[in-house]
């Protein structure tokens, strides 16, 4: 009994290692199998130099600082208690302890906080991994920073590393110092008694050289802080100023001197302790950097700056400006003079009839709730929020097509259970594209890709989709050869044609067939199931990450990808384009822009969501990348090969960016300007297409991006801002416009761009109009042009062309059934386009209509155009009619439109629609017919004769809803 009663206190006593034994192992485990995970997913992706470069240097720093700090801490302990072993700690009991236990744990006590410290500065370094790597593989900007005569690229990669060095060096004395002197005090050796016994002088000469190389690293730190001054921020720009120039860089000399001479009073401190004058000058030094580091520069720029700014600022707005436009890309911005005619007269649009079948009639945001309802199919299939527009070459046209991606949404999923949503929907399929410029009579999008299996004009070999926007959880794929497929595929057309099954066969994912490996994940991802499920087997693999920027930023972290991934078909495979960055915080006098803010507007209200809160003052878009929608493969293709950013990563990384020679030709008609580098050039031009150091001090031509004239007020948040207009792609043919007095002629033909307009700062008139050559294959590709307004007339912003159109008389007349209270169909206000077309700026709105009785799977259709040019608007089915009302009868060109044959929707009551039963009757009859024939011919494994039927059918059906006056 005895024996039990006495071995309970050891039981007790070796719980608490146990805990801490298994604590740490089951850390180690985690950590382990997220980096051997990561290690296989970049071997499966093609980038494994990435994983291995990043894991190796960033161990390698964590090992060299942290074991640094650990032998400068524990160095320190333990010359301190050399020294102070055989003071005069004696006289007190409890330090007399405190001895002791150096004498018996001595190891112990130094090796504690040297781990302790040397973890953390083992951590912060490897978190500065990337700025080593660059750093090390610096390249020449070959543009020299004025006021220090440096190459920019000091800035840029030696700064940010120069600066992590100091500080740790900083760091590491100071504990050091604070180590020594808990040891010194403990032993009774700091005292300021005048017979000094000899460990008491050691113990303070210790403290003065540690206090004393702490100084000289703060006085380096000032001396490197002055190059800092081209990053500082103040109300009237970011960079140096004539204060920083003439007050705070002198002022920093100034205190690293004092820091000098501090240094060396302590390093004599060392010889002949005597604490009086190194305190006292530490405290002058601290005095001085008060009076010279804020006094003096406060009242340079209250009495010297302030009342003369302009003039003196006037270099440092100059360099600023230079700066900035050169660090976002917008330096050789053309800025032409545009006086807009405001008059229509008939024949006015023949010299831009190539330009009118370019206008964009179906707005991307609107008609996603359209391509929901008529092409989702089933209700776990979705597309984005807001599709894409992309270019294709139809019967030898070159087309603005509106795409998406059919993909699985697995919340639309009724039954969430772990197969079902792990390996059974594991895929969506297809593309669904229509025409940008045609509707049907029906008032739906004219589609050029459509159903499953897909039919159409735009139809890719391989159209199932296992990586997109949507696809956001990891699946497990693969079957044993010869097992029967369970991933489901498509959804059938009828009982004879049931739902269909597919195995992937693809060469991305990371195989785990292997039980290891399968456990690693199974820890990974925090699911047993992994090693539970009989549906994973020895060919199975899993996807995860696959979002494409999402795997474009896991394989090139020193890139931000752009938010905006677009589908394209490209070689016959549905790929993703994913537009990428290289940016800095470290150009010297540039204007700084947050990243999240500059990017958002109505179509995207957060901004970029991998960056929302990145700030930085340098952005290229140096890489293209593409994410094969059926593999995941991860391409990345230098696109601004002259960039200093691009060309360092690719000495850090070699072989992870492919040149851009390697850009196949179908590819680089995909590739367009990118949406994010566009939005915060919008930003920047706003301000900085001003280059006179003057104007742009007194800001009287500043710019602003206007509200997106047709986003709803929020009720919950009245006093909340409208969101920014959208930047918009569309096929325009550049005016003739005036620049430096010299008349410029317009394009010769239309070029396809991407479009914004500025408003003057608090007016909501027109103040110009900005756009930038889009089409990457074009020799002017990133050529950016503004049409500046005159200033002897105003021209209609968005929001007064927004207000004038839907109060004009003919627009509500034709408008006024669907306003009615008992009006089943309410109208729809799209995109709000702004052209420059007939020597003016014309504004195209579609307006579409859409069934109030939402449980019928009710979307929008485009029902009419608008126009307006000047003060004439026009309202049609088409947009022909309605130009030819604005341009008196004749626009003087053709928009290659077919006449509307049918109306899209006629609310209750308008007694505008006529039903023709007959017709109706004989065109189901013929729909009946192609549907069944397309049936048999894909039974029997035509499938040019099923595509065949089912285009005959479909038009059979579209026949009936016209002939039914709907």
């Amino acid at each position: 009994m005895s024996a039990n009663v006495t071995s309970l206190p050891q039981r007790r006593g070796s719980l608490l290692p146990t805990v801490v034994v298994v604590a740490v192992l089951g850390y180690g485990l985690m950590l382990f199998s997220e980096v051997w995970t990561d290690m296989l997913w970049f071997r499966a992706l093609g980038f494994p130099q990435v994983f291995s470069i990043q894991l190796w240097t960033g161990v390698g720093m964590f090992a060299v600082f942290g074991l640094v700090m650990l032998a400068a801490v524990m160095s320190s302990i333990v010359v301190a208690y050399r020294i102070s072993r055989d003071g005069a700690a004696g006289a007190s009991p409890l330090l007399a302890r405190y001895r002791d236990l150096l004498d018996q744990r001595g190891w112990l006590v130094a090796l504690v906080p040297g781990v302790l410290f040397g973890l953390m500065s083992g951590v912060t370094a490897a978190a500065r991994t990337s700025d080593y790597l660059a750093w090390s593989h610096s390249t020449p900007f070959g543009v020299t920073e004025p006021r220090f005569g440096l190459d920019v690229s000091f800035f840029v990669f030696g700064y940010p590393w120069y600066r992590f060095l100091n500080s740790y060096a900083l760091s590491l004395l100071l504990v050091s110092a604070g180590a020594a002197a808990t040891v010194h005090f403990a032993l009774g050796s700091l005292t300021t008694s005048r017979s000094m016994p000899r460990p008491v002088r050691g113990a303070h000469a210790q403290l003065s050289i540690l206090l004393g190389l702490a100084l000289v690293s703060y006085g380096i730190e000032q001396l490197l802080d002055r190059y800092g001054l081209v990053f500082s921020s103040n109300g009237l720009l970011d960079g140096l100023t004539y204060t920083d120039d003439h007050a705070r860089a002198n002022a920093m000399i100034v205190v690293a001197v004092a820091a000098f001479i501090t240094a060396a009073l302590f390093f004599g401190n060392a010889l002949r302790p005597s604490w009086r004058l190194p305190i006292a000058s530490v405290v002058l030094m601290v005095i001085t950097s008060l009076i010279v580091g804020l006094v003096y520069p406060g009242i340079v720029q209250q009495f010297d700056v302030r009342p003369n700014e302009p003039d003196r600022e006037r270099p440092y707005i100059e360099r600023h400006i230079a700066a900035t436009r050169a660090a976002y890309g917008v330096e050789r911005t053309e800025v032409y003079d545009y006086s807009a005619r405001t008059t229509a007269a008939p024949g006015q649009l023949r010299n831009d009839a190539a330009a009118l079948p370019g206008i964009r009639l179906i707005d991307p945001a609107m008609v996603q709730q359209t391509f929901e309802q008529t092409q989702q199919v089933r209700g776990f299939y979705s597309f984005a929020d807001v599709l894409d527009i992309d270019r294709y070459t139809i019967d030898g046209q070159e087309t603005d097509v509106v795409i998406a991606t059919r993909e699985v949404q697995q919340s639309g999923l009724p039954n969430q259970e772990w197969n079902n949503i792990r390996t059974v929907y594991t895929h969506g399929y297809g593309v669904v594209a229509a025409y940008g410029n045609r509707r049907q009579p029906s008032g739906e999008p004219e589609w050029l890709a459509r159903d499953i299996p897909t039919v159409g004009r735009l139809t890719p070999q391989q159209p199932r989709i296992y990586f997109g926007e949507l696809q956001t959880s990891w699946v497990v794929v693969g079957q044993p050869d010869g097992a029967a497929p369970i991933e489901f595929d498509t959804p059938g057309s009828s009982q004879a044609v049931g739902e269909q099954f597919n195995t992937y066969d693809g060469a991305g994912g990371v195989a785990i067939g292997n039980p290891f490996v399968r456990l690693l994940y199974a820890i990974r991802m925090g699911d047993v199931n992994l090693l539970l499920s009989n549906r994973v087997n020895a060919q199975s693999k899993i996807l995860y990450d696959r979002t494409p920027a999402q795997r474009v930023k896991a394989v090139a972290p020193w890139l931000t990808p752009d938010q905006d991934a677009y589908p394209a078909i490209v070689d016959g495979r549905i790929v993703w384009i994913v537009d990428a960055y290289t940016t800095s915080n470290s150009y010297p006098n540039s204007q700084r822009v947050q990243l999240g803010s500059a990017t958002a507007d109505a179509t995207t209200p957060t901004g970029n969501a991998l960056q929302l809160d990145t700030t930085l003052n340098y952005m290229r878009n140096s890489v293209k990348a593409t994410v094969d929608a059926y593999d995941g493969t991860v391409t990345l293709y230098a696109w601004d090969e002259s960039d200093p950013l691009l060309q360092t990563w690719m000495k850090v990384y070699p072989g992870a960016v492919q040149p851009r020679s390697a850009i196949s030709a179908d590819l680089l008609d995909h590739l367009r300007y990118p949406e994010d580098l566009f939005k915060v050039q919008r930003e920047i031009l706003a301000r900085y297409h001003i280059t006179d150091p003057a104007g742009w001090y007194y800001q009287a031509d500043q710019w602003v991006v206007p509200p997106n004239p047709t986003s709803k007020d929020d009720k919950d948040q009245p006093n909340r801002p409208k969101p920014k207009e959208p930047t918009y792609f569309l096929s325009i043919k550049w005016p003739e416009a005036t620049r430096d007095g010299v008349v410029v002629p317009g394009d010769a033909a239309p070029v396809f761009s991407q479009t914004a307009v500025y408003t003057p700062v608090n007016r909501v008139n027109l103040a110009s109009y900005m756009a930038v050559v889009a089409d990457a294959a074009s020799p002017d590709y990133g050529r950016i042009r503004v049409l500046r307004m005159s200033d002897t007339q105003q021209i209609e912003g968005p929001g007064q062309a927004n207000n004038s159109i839907a109060s004009d008389s003919k627009v509500q007349q034709v408008l006024q059934p669907f306003n009615q209270p008992n009006s089943t169909a309410k109208p729809l206000y799209g995109n709000l386009l702004t052209i420059p077309l007939g020597g003016g700026l014309l504004y195209v709105q579609p307006i579409y209509t859409q069934r109030q009785d939402t449980t019928s799977g009710a979307f929008p259709v485009l029902r009419y155009v608008v126009v307006r040019f000047g003060d004439r608007t026009g309202i049609a089915e088409t947009l022909q009619e309605a130009l030819d009302q604005v341009f008196s009868g004749d626009s003087g060109a053709s928009t290659g439109e077919q006449p509307s044959t049918g109306t899209p929707e006629t609310p209750a009551g308008s007694g505008t629609g006529t039903v023709d039963q007959v017709a109706v009757n004989k065109a189901l009859d013929e729909a009946r017919a192609g549907f069944a024939a397309a049936e048999e011919a894909l039974r029997n494994g035509d499938l040019a004769a099923y595509q065949r039927h089912t285009n005959e059918a479909r038009a059979a059906v579209e026949r009936a809803i016209t002939a039914s006056g709907r």
